[in-house]
């Protein structure tokens, strides 16, 4: 009756989903306050205040027009601040033409790979890995080529990741900071990629395009800076959110940035508006493409994530779990108690704690917990691990 593909989709849907509407029940049952609910990325930072104070500019009495039509790519001086943003960062020379205001980073995602890919072309993604760039992927009539990574470190093992291309090979996506690490790849290991994709390229004769799916860049802690990957790749590509960087999550709003040293960059960014518009989504929110615009400078305090960060990982790591602490985004990526993750996840709920399994991310004896949640349910879940520590011993 309807499509095979999606309702068989449906039985493998996220696990973080899954978790989230478990952990709905649970509250249910035994009250909100005693359910320690870490399965889903949902900023609590608030927008800053240069945000609030666009919004109510163009809301009482800003310029008119703001709610019309607009071009597919979107308003031209949004797209320049962006650009300006960019090149600054990178040095690599950039225009309102190398840049279409997207809806969301998962939008932007779609609007690109749709411009790049033919059938049966492989998208490179390094584990663990958000799952639903599977869908992404698949949604363009690509196919996902997932790299193992070095289990120390949870950077890319770049001996596999060589091997991983072929012919077929039109890009890589790169998460950094990673979801679900919080690992920030360094430079040296990014330099390394760029210099094994220029001699597969050299090899094969083909193009591989680099994208950076980088929603996480501003929330990086330590002093730690995150690579510009238009400075570093030739063929990169940015795909970004203000979803975590302005506390935007809900209104959908990001881009995608064309580096200018891309060959025929031009057809690229012409192909990006025009399947902006023929996937649906047309253009990105006009009122947040200004707020963005006015506020692309601006940032949330991350303040709040550190001291969540450090509590936790002191705790988590305090009750014997194996645990690289995260350099930026808000995610534990834990070793379970047991080989089997999803059996460790089932039992971890018998304590009210909800947790996503590895697997989910390409990663198998791992979970993950997220943390922007509040402080105190993560002083009032301390204890359940400690229960759930000791059925294991």
């Amino acid at each position: 009756m309807f499509s095979e593909k999606i309702v068989n989709n449906l039985k493998n849907s996220s696990w973080i989903r899954l978790m989230f509407e478990e952990g709905t029940r649970l509250a249910e049952k035994y009250g909100a306050e005693n359910v320690y609910d870490y399965s889903i990325g949902n900023p609590y930072a608030e927008p800053p205040v240069e945000v609030i104070e666009s919004l109510k500019k163009h809301v009482t009495g800003g310029e008119k027009g703001i709610h019309r039509y607009m071009s597919n790519a979107g308003y031209p001086e949004v797209r320049a601040r962006v650009a300006e943003s960019l090149e600054k960062e990178s040095k690599v020379k950039l225009s309102a033409n190398n840049v279409v205001m997207t809806v969301g980073a998962a939008g932007g995602l779609n609007v690109l790979l749709k411009s790049l890919l033919n059938p049966s072309e492989e998208v490179i993604v390094f584990a663990p890995y958000f799952v639903e760039y599977n869908c992404y992927v698949d949604n363009c009539g690509g196919q996902t080529v997932v790299v193992s990574p070095d289990k120390s470190t949870f950077e890319p093992d770049l001996e596999s990741f060589e091997k991983s291309i072929t012919s077929k090979t039109k890009a890589l996506i790169i998460n950094n900071p990673n979801n679900p690490t919080g690992v920030v790849y360094s430079e040296k290991v990014l330099k390394s990629i760029e210099e094994i994709i220029t001699r597969k390229e050299k090899e094969y004769g083909t193009d591989i395009y680099v994208i950076s799916d980088q929603p996480y860049c501003e929330i990086v802690y330590d002093n730690i800076k995150v690579p510009s990957l238009l400075a570093i790749f030739k063929n990169a590509i940015i795909v970004n959110s203000f979803s975590k960087s302005l506390g935007l999550a809900g209104e959908r709003i990001g881009y995608i940035a064309v580096s200018s040293r891309i060959e025929n960059a031009d057809i690229l960014a012409d192909a990006l508006a025009y399947c902006n518009r023929t996937l649906g989504f047309v253009n990105a929110p006009g009122l947040f493409q200004k707020v963005v615009g006015d506020a692309i400078n601006a940032k949330v305090d991350i303040t709040g994530y550190e001291k969540r960060r450090n509590f936790l990982y002191g705790n988590i790591t305090r009750l014997g779990f194996e645990c690289v602490k995260p350099q930026g985004a808000f995610y534990l990526f834990p070793k379970a108690l047991i080989d089997d993750d999803v059996e460790f996840v089932r039992r971890a709920m018998k304590y009210n704690l909800l947790l996503v399994p590895g697997s989910g991310f390409g990663c198998p004896g791992h979970f993950r917990m997220s943390y922007c949640v509040k402080f105190d349910m993560i002083e009032r879940s301390i204890p359940a691990f400690e229960k759930l520590v000791q059925e294991f011993k």
